[in-house]
């Protein structure tokens, strides 16, 4: 009976318990983290191409400035924001569209920017519990109205 009692008293023993309790903790803390840097990165981009459509329809409502302007001024903006990692940039200049206000017109031109986002860590991750998670098509828009005073809409 007193070898059954140090049995049992080894067994009781906390030690390693930590250990434990930190491997099944560690997983879904890498899993938090990970997931914070890769949506981060995510938003970063999004950001970067918002603001390459903003200067793109900036350059396409100048005067004297043409569509190819607008969409190499964009390019040069993500180029400049070293947000390429072997992706491509699609920018799309739109003509100008008549809106009528008032008795007058205003002409608006929009810029559209995509961008396929790749998952660094979430794709992996996605992979092994069976779901994809491999990339996300980012897309921004931005509209502005032309520096010309027009007379009435056509």
């Amino acid at each position: 009976m007193a070898a059954l009692r140090r049995l049992l008293a080894r067994w009781r023993s906390d030690k390693g318990a930590e250990f434990v309790e930190f491997a099944l903790a560690f997983p879904l803390l890498l899993l938090v983290v990970l997931g914070i840097i890769d949506f981060g990165l995510l938003f970063q981009q999004y950001e970067v191409i918002t603001n390459a459509a903003r200067e793109g329809a900036r350059v396409a409502v100048l005067p004297n400035y043409t569509a190819a302007d607008a969409r190499a001024r964009a390019e040069q903006y993500i180029t400049d924001s070293l947000i390429t990692g072997g992706e491509v940039a699609t920018v799309s200049v739109g003509a100008p569209t008549a809106t009528p206000i008032g008795g007058n017109c205003m002409f608006t031109v929009t810029v559209t920017v995509t961008y396929p986002h790749q998952f660094l860590f979430l794709s992996g991750i996605g992979n092994y519990f069976g779901a994809s998670f491999t990339s996300k098509q980012l897309t921004a828009q931005s509209t502005m109205r032309t520096e010309i005073v027009s007379g009435v809409c056509p």
